[in-house]
């Protein structure tokens, strides 16, 4: 490896390795020489400098902690040496994607492991199936743009879809407005490949009867994690089945759900959501859903948002692919600024919107639907 090679993948500073023991849970002799371990091991980047902490102290929240270190792994192997390495130093973790978490999830005093510059490939697409695997730093439009071609599109799309990756939505269990058409990312997720904190790596998904006795069988971690979560779903079934909210957009908390019966004791779609405190997604085998190709969008008035929202059932019986609320209030503030003017007089009389969109195989078909409403 050439000096300027090495120099590339690895940054640090003697301030740098002043602050490292102070910015997480790791004493001074445990962490300091991670570093070093890391940039001899792997073939990504290792940046431990106070610039490049201070870059990744933020997310887009209003929070701020800035990391131990950074890591930006060129591949797979790259961020199982990373979690083996920090495991021996006894250093935490944490992955991130594209940074658009709007609740510090990514900000933390630990190494941070960024998969969106290197691990961020659709791996392959199968329209026939409606199945596409991706890299865990895959950008959503990324996704979207080659779904697109064959008509289908992965439901969720947050409003940073053009940032966020797959990964990241993972671990939020994200939405957005076409969550109303598909669901959100746990309805739409297949399986994933996942790498636990101790270091056994392997692709969870829905689990028959049969699959569950053979990996018991096989014994090692997976057995004895499957066999954990097996007598959670058993001890805690009935009260899962009574108090679990059955609302669409539930996203906080975990998905103990997902492991009844029922649904298939999906260890997959249990884990989105746990925002990487069970295990580092690797790769994620999404579900695609077909994608209209016109579209009509309709704007209901109301005097208020909560009149808005008290609609909102009727609206969705309709069927709408989309459906998002606009609050007079933020309107107030462009037009103090005077900003939009023009667009904002557009708009039906009201102090509460309901943006909702329709598809269609063709353009009347879409303004057909929006007009039944």
């Amino acid at each position: 490896m050439s000096e300027q090679t090495s120099q590339h993948r690895f940054s640090t500073s003697h301030d740098d390795q002043a602050h490292t023991p102070s910015s997480g849970n790791s004493s001074s002799s445990e962490a300091a020489g991670l570093p070093e371990a890391l940039g001899s091991s792997i073939e990504g980047e290792v940046r431990f400098s106070p610039g490049a902490r201070a870059l990744y102290s933020t997310d887009s929240s209003n929070y701020r902690q800035v990391p131990i270190g950074l890591v930006v792994p060129k591949t797979i192997e790259d961020v199982v040496t990373t979690v083996a390495l920090c495991r021996q130093y006894g250093v935490p973790i944490v992955s991130r994607g594209g940074g658009t978490s709007l609740a510090g999830q990514t900000c933390n005093a630990a190494v941070v492991i960024d998969f969106s510059k290197y691990l961020h490939h659709v791996r392959w697409l199968d329209a026939d199936a409606r199945l596409a695997e991706v890299d865990a730093g895959c950008v959503l439009d990324t996704l979207r743009s080659e779904a697109n071609q064959y008509d289908l599109t992965f439901g969720p799309d947050p409003a940073t879809h053009t940032h966020c990756t797959l990964g990241g939505m993972v671990g939020n269990n994200s939405c957005g407005i076409h969550a109303q058409m598909a669901g959100r990312t746990a309805d739409n997720i297949r399986s994933l490949e996942i790498l636990t904190y101790d270091g056994h790596r392997f692709t969870v998904g829905e689990t028959s009867e049969d699959e569950y006795r053979s990996i018991v069988a096989a014994g090692g971690r997976r057995a004895e994690i499957y066999q954990t979560l097996h007598a959670i779903r058993e001890r805690y079934a009935g009260l899962i089945r009574e108090r679990y909210p059955d609302i669409p957009r539930r996203v906080s908390g975990y998905n103990l759900d997902q492991l009844l019966p029922e649904k298939g004791f999906n260890v997959a779609r249990a884990l989105v959501g746990t925002e990487g405190t069970c295990g580092v997604v690797l790769s994620a085998t999404c579900e695609l859903v077909p994608w209209p190709r016109h579209r009509a969008l309709l704007v209901i008035g109301y005097p208020s948002i909560y009149e808005a929202g008290d609609d909102i059932p009727v609206v969705t019986s309709f069927q709408p692919i989309g459906c998002e609320g606009i609050d007079g209030k933020l309107l107030s503030y462009y037009e103090r600024k005077n900003m939009l003017l023009r667009d904002l007089a557009k708009l039906p009389k009201g102090e509460g919107w309901l943006v909702v969109e329709f598809g269609g195989a063709s353009k009347e078909e879409a303004h057909h639907n929006a007009q039944r409403l």
